[in-house]
């Protein structure tokens, strides 16, 4: 299922995306590297064909369907059509429930729960023709459990999950998986700005703020984006074509289920 499969990665830029990126790519898939900012998917494509991979970038965003159509369509040009989409595109802000006006809570809705609607929908017709594909999306482990600050986050992953299994079982006897991926605190950029956010907040200092986020891992310490990576290879690969609908945690056990 890797070897000369259409990938298709957004948020694909940094942290996570990127790691997906370069994974899949060793791994012999051609890869479509999808997010807003064209400096960073056009960074991340060339470093994949420096390394000897085959990668394209798109400029994308997920919240809006034209765009998703336009990316689509130029993955399909350039590649052909997609086999394997990883919904990563993300973002978070939080924000007590009194203070997130509507404006906030609409663009978190948008990015991490429409995000992935809009981009199935615009890759599943082609996988069902050819009876094919893989979805994979990034959830989060506050698809698990509630999270202080975070209503609109929480409630878009929530869904998230909720969205991948409906979907497991409308393909599931038309050789297509839909699962997701819940990880933990990431050592990202988006992981960076949250350990911000907290000293700005609370005067804590950075490595005092950092430490909390680590002790929520029983592990003590931040997820790698390439562990993230290794998982979602593992789903998009012909020894998972039995498992859908499932959500795998990658938290060092902070969320047992």
């Amino acid at each position: 299922m890797i070897t000369g499969a259409v990938t298709f990665v957004t948020g694909g830029g940094r942290g996570i995306g990127r790691a997906i990126a370069h994974r899949f790519a060793h791994a012999g898939a051609r890869v479509v590297v999808a997010a807003r900012s064209r400096d960073q998917v056009e960074r991340v494509a060339r470093e994949v064909e420096e390394a000897g991979g085959s990668a394209h970038f798109a400029i994308c965003d997920v919240s809006s369907a034209e765009s998703v159509r336009a990316a689509v369509d130029a993955a399909v040009e350039r590649f052909g059509p997609v086999d394997i989409l990883v919904n990563n595109a993300g973002y978070v802000e939080g924000a007590p429930l009194v203070k997130l006006d509507e404006r906030l809570w609409n663009r978190i809705l948008a990015v991490n729960l429409t995000g992935p609607y809009l981009c199935t929908r615009a890759v599943l017709p082609g996988m069902l023709e050819r009876r094919r594909g893989r979805v994979i999306n990034i959830a989060s482990i506050a698809a698990r459990k509630g999270m202080a600050y975070t209503s609109a986050y929480c409630a878009a992953k929530h869904g998230v999950l909720g969205f991948t299994r409906a979907i497991a079982l409308e393909v599931a006897q038309k050789g297509i998986t839909v699962n997701a991926i819940c990880p933990g605190w990431v050592e990202t950029e988006m992981t960076q700005a949250a350990i911000r956010r907290i000293v700005e907040k609370t005067g804590r200092g950075a490595g005092e703020a950092r430490r909390a986020l680590e002790e929520m891992n029983p592990l003590r310490r931040f997820v790698r984006p390439e562990e993230v990576a290794a998982v979602a290879l593992f789903l998009a690969g012909d020894d998972a074509s039995a498992i859908t609908g499932q959500a795998y945690n990658i938290d060092g056990g902070e969320v047992m289920s």
